[in-house]
Formats: C-alpha cells, sequence, structure tokens
C-alpha cells in the first residue's frame, strides 16, 4: 500500500456512486464501500467496481465470536477485495480467527485482502471512552495497545486516529498500516466525527493511508476537491 487516499462511498446507492464515479473517467480510485452501501446493494456493487478496476476497502468492521468471524471472512475473502476490518475490542482470538479465514477463502494464486482492526472510533471522545464504555486509560494508551495486540495476531495493521499514530508507530514499527478517517479540510465541518486531522497533518504524523469522506463526495466539484486533498497529502502537485 503506497499511501492510497481513499474514497468512502458515503452513498445509499449505486445509482448515487455511478454519478459520483462519472467525473473521474477512467480514474483508478481506491474507494470504500460500508455498510450501508452493502447492505443495500449486495455483493453486485463490489464486482462492478472492481470491473471499473478500482481498489475496495469493504468496510464492515467485523465483530462477533471467533468461529463467526473466521467463516464470514473466508466469504468475503473470496470478493478478492483489498482491504477489509474487525473490531480490535474481540480480541486476540478473534483476529487471529480472521487471518484463517481469509487465507483459507482466497483462492491459490491470489492475495489474500489485508485486514485492519478497527481501534476506537473517530467520533469516540475521551469523555465517551471513560463515561459509556468504562475505560479509565487514555484514548492513546487504548489504541496504541489494540494496535499491538492486532500485530500480535498477525494482521497487516489498524484503523486509527490521526493523533495515536505516532504512538502506534513506536510500539510496532514502521511497517504496520495504520488507516486514518476523519480527515477534512480545516475550512470543513467535523460532522460527526471528534478525532480529526487534515491531510498534512496525517503525512506529517506518519499515516499509511488517508480515508476521506464528505470532504470529497458532498463537494460542489468532487473531482477538484479529490485532487487538493491528494495533493496536500502528497505533498506535491498532483495533475488530474
Amino acid at each position: 500500500m503506497k499511501q492510497p487516499l481513499i474514497i468512502a462511498l458515503d452513498f445509499s446507492s449505486m445509482n448515487e456512486v455511478n454519478q459520483f464515479l462519472m467525473p473521474f473517467e477512467n480514474e483508478q480510485l481506491f474507494l470504500k464501500v460500508g455498510m450501508e452501501l452493502f447492505y443495500k446493494e449486495g455483493l453486485s456493487i463490489i464486482s462492478t467496481l472492481k470491473e471499473q478496476n478500482h481498489q475496495i476497502f469493504l468496510d464492515l468492521k467485523l465483530h462477533d465470536i471467533p468461529n463467526t468471524v473466521k467463516q464470514g471472512m473466508k466469504s468475503l475473502a473470496s470478493l478478492e477485495v483489498d482491504l477489509v476490518n474487525v473490531h480490535a475490542a474481540g480480541g486476540t482470538a478473534m483476529m487471529q480467527a480472521a487471518i484463517e479465514g481469509l487465507e483459507a477463502g482466497t483462492a491459490e494464486g491470489k492475495t489474500r485482502p489485508a485486514c485492519l482492526a478497527v481501534t476506537q472510533l473517530t467520533s469516540t471522545s475521551s469523555e465517551m471512552l471513560k463515561d459509556q464504555q468504562l475505560i479509565t486509560h487514555s484514548m492513546e494508551e487504548v489504541v496504541t495497545h489494540y494496535a499491538s495486540l492486532a500485530h500480535k495476531s498477525g494482521l497487516d495493521g489498524v484503523v486509527c486516529s490521526v493523533h495515536e499514530v505516532p504512538s502506534i508507530r513506536e510500539t510496532v514499527g514502521n511497517d504496520f498500516l495504520t488507516v486514518t478517517p476523519g480527515i477534512r479540510m480545516s475550512s470543513d465541518s467535523t460532522d460527526d466525527q471528534v478525532r480529526v486531522a487534515t491531510p498534512e497533518v496525517a503525512r506529517e504524523y506518519g499515516s499509511s493511508a488517508i480515508v476521506v469522506g464528505r470532504s470529497i463526495t458532498k463537494a460542489k466539484d468532487p473531482v477538484q476537491a479529490y485532487y487538493t486533498m491528494l495533493q496536500q497529502w502528497k505533498g506535491e502537485r498532483v495533475a488530474p
């Protein structure tokens, strides 16, 4: 994974997705398909996006008993997407089972999807962590601990906010993926996100990839917004 900008397809139907993608013409994008879109359109959306040569992060955040997650990942592996994820809170046995399922479900000669562990959602604040989850450790300590468990469980990386990336790098090294949502332009609304950052900050902090949704998908000119974000993320001029 070479520092991609992943666009979160925050849409409710394939028709909306097609309208969004049309101006990008033959651009190969890295797209995130989440619960709303996948549950509405089903497997067909994955095959359609793959036919258009896009890379896919299937963001379903599996969290269940180990055997259920293993069988679920075995099924998801057959879709040949690039990224999948689980909740780190499911524990090491569940995360190990996820990898076993992916390996079992990946066809011979194919590369299994990379698997990430969601640490804490970027909509979770320190107050929520303490008052609602009854976790007394700091956000950075919790996220870094989850990252360490994911690393020991054989996962490829984590989903975390930009702000925890340096601590994760210190703990598990630079080869472990840190995929960071909650990316906004400095002028954008934070919406329902709490731990947000700009593309420049993500680059400076060492994120492996950034996930951008509404700042691109809801922009008046999504293509221009994409290239502006990409340029700030890469730290160099990027031509359409």
